[in-house]
């Protein structure tokens, strides 16, 4: 178990430290409902990334992930595609990165946030966290080192209730200091708001290219072994 942690914490960062998440929920806590609208999207958030695992777990025993504790063909082929997807994504983000940090655009949803109901705010949550095209295949691919890594269900689900947990930290922490910061929270979070949207675009750009290439280091291992 302690080599699968090794593999997922990486995943589990990356997926912690996405900014865009953490605007989001920054912005949530200061509409006028932020003590329901934080916890709400923090919900939804854990729940998307346990059920997008949930689903990879299910799926890789059935299809032979892992053959005498080896992974199968299949998973080594699957995290070359998503290798090849993040290293992609992550060079093409680059390249798009504003040259003037403070001349960063947050996308056009984030206007109407403080207009959202908590349903709404709920699905926000799940959605980045299930559906983002950002953390799914990072989330998918911590999943699938899971389940082909041949441990024993509770060990599986164990394992991905530490990534759940390690990936939830960066919605957490401004959660912790909306609740326990007092007068100089509202700074704070805006401190970090400011600062992850100004970065938003190259941090991820560069956290994609790294977990990128390490996938494709990961599938030529799983595919020439």
């Amino acid at each position: 178990m302690g080599k699968v942690l090794g593999d997922v914490l990486g995943f589990a960062a990356a997926v912690a430290i996405s900014p865009l998440p953490i605007i989001a929920i920054i912005l949530l806590l200061a509409t006028p409902r932020g003590r329901l609208n934080g916890p709400l999207f923090t919900v939804g958030w854990i729940l998307g990334l346990s059920a997008l695992g949930a689903i990879m777990l299910a799926i890789a025993p059935p299809a032979g992930a892992s053959t005498h504790n080896h992974p199968a063909t299949w998973v080594g082929a699957l995290k070359l595609v998503l290798g090849l997807f993040l290293v992609l994504f992550g060079a093409r983000q680059w390249h798009r990165r504003p040259k003037d940090p403070s001349q960063a655009q947050l996308p056009k949803w984030m206007g109407a946030i403080d207009s959202l109901t908590p349903v709404k705010v709920f699905a926000l949550g799940l959605a980045l966290a299930a559906l983002n095209a950002k953390n799914a295949p990072l989330t998918i691919a911590a999943a699938a080192s899971i389940g082909s890594a041949g441990l024993p269900l509770g060990q599986q689900i164990a394992s991905l209730a530490i990534f759940v947990l390690i990936a939830t930290l960066g919605l957490l922490a401004p959660l912790g200091v909306y609740l326990l910061g007092g007068e100089r929270a509202k700074t704070t979070l805006g401190n970090w708001k400011d600062w992850a949207a100004r970065h938003n675009v190259a941090v991820m750009a560069a956290l994609f290219f790294v977990l990128g290439l390490k996938l494709l280091g990961d599938s030529i291992g799983i595919l020439t072994s």
